[in-house]
């Protein structure tokens, strides 16, 4: 792709997605047509909106589990990112009407106490941990708004150029002595008015939560990039999206962790 086609691009799904239309860029003759030119289109997309949304804040990581990337066809998880003004602390009280199609995910989230320099890579578990500052029980905002696709495309680069339908984060209680925890192990709930819906294991997650911000962290360190201090990342869902309507009430829980509850209004 040229230069004017990753803004064309880019343009294109802001314009859809501020005027909360579909976001068909793949049905359109200047998409993307591998995930590195997805990952280009999807950075200029968010830099648009970013000019009403406000700085970032983190990543999510999606298609973690093996189940999700069966489902999709996809065989490698994929990245998006998160506008800070969208990450919040549970308890929660969502606005419904701020999405088209609302659901939620069961995660483990990461807080970075330092930079995660590209020039550090290749990351291992053990390489990694030390530019963690704490870990938490964490909900993916997702909104799943219609996107279109022609048949026999690329649903890693579909996805990527959406930001994976994210929308955002409400995080648990901060675990700073969290090494430890056996996240692996540790079993994840979902309940939704009272009831629980879903269940699930961080081994879920690529074998180990953490396993997926080694993914991140090496995936982006292959562009050039870092990861910054402060940083929120979410590594990818226990639990599939579950969706959620006015006036329901949602709580997860991570066995280590604790619990992270949000209403919706």
């Amino acid at each position: 792709m040229s230069d004017g086609k990753f803004e064309k691009a880019g343009q294109y799904q802001a314009e859809a997605y501020l005027s909360r239309g579909l976001l068909d860029l793949m049905m359109q003759d200047f998409a993307p047509t591998t995930q590195e030119e997805a990952y280009l289109v999807q950075r200029n997309y968010i830099d648009r909106l970013s000019q009403t949304k406000g700085k970032l804040g983190g990543y999510k990581i999606a298609y973690t589990s093996a189940i999700m990337r069966e489902a999709r066809g996809i065989s490698d998880p994929c990245a998006g990112l998160i506008f800070a003004s969208t990450i919040s602390s549970a308890p929660a009280e969502l606005k419904g009407s701020d999405y088209l199609k609302l659901a939620i995910e069961c995660e483990v989230g990461v807080r970075l106490a330092s930079e995660v320099p590209a020039a550090g890579a290749p990351y291992t578990r053990e390489s990694i941990a030390p530019h963690i500052e704490s870990l938490m029980t964490a909900f993916e905002i997702v909104d799943m708004r219609p996107a279109g696709a022609p048949e026999g495309a690329d649903l890693a680069v579909s996805s990527i150029v959406t930001n994976i339908s994210g929308g955002g984060a409400v995080l648990g209680t901060e675990v700073k002595d969290w090494q430890g925890i056996d996240l692996a192990a540790s079993r994840g709930t979902m309940s939704i008015n009272g009831t629980q819906v879903g269940e699930g294991h961080g081994s879920d997650v690529m074998g180990h939560p953490l396993e997926a911000l080694v993914w991140l962290a090496n995936n982006l360190a292959a562009r050039g990039e870092s990861i910054p201090a402060g940083f929120i990342v979410i590594t990818g869902s226990i639990i599939p999206p579950t969706p959620l309507g006015s006036g329901d009430t949602a709580t997860i829980s991570i066995e280590g962790l604790g619990d992270a509850h949000l209403k919706v209004n």
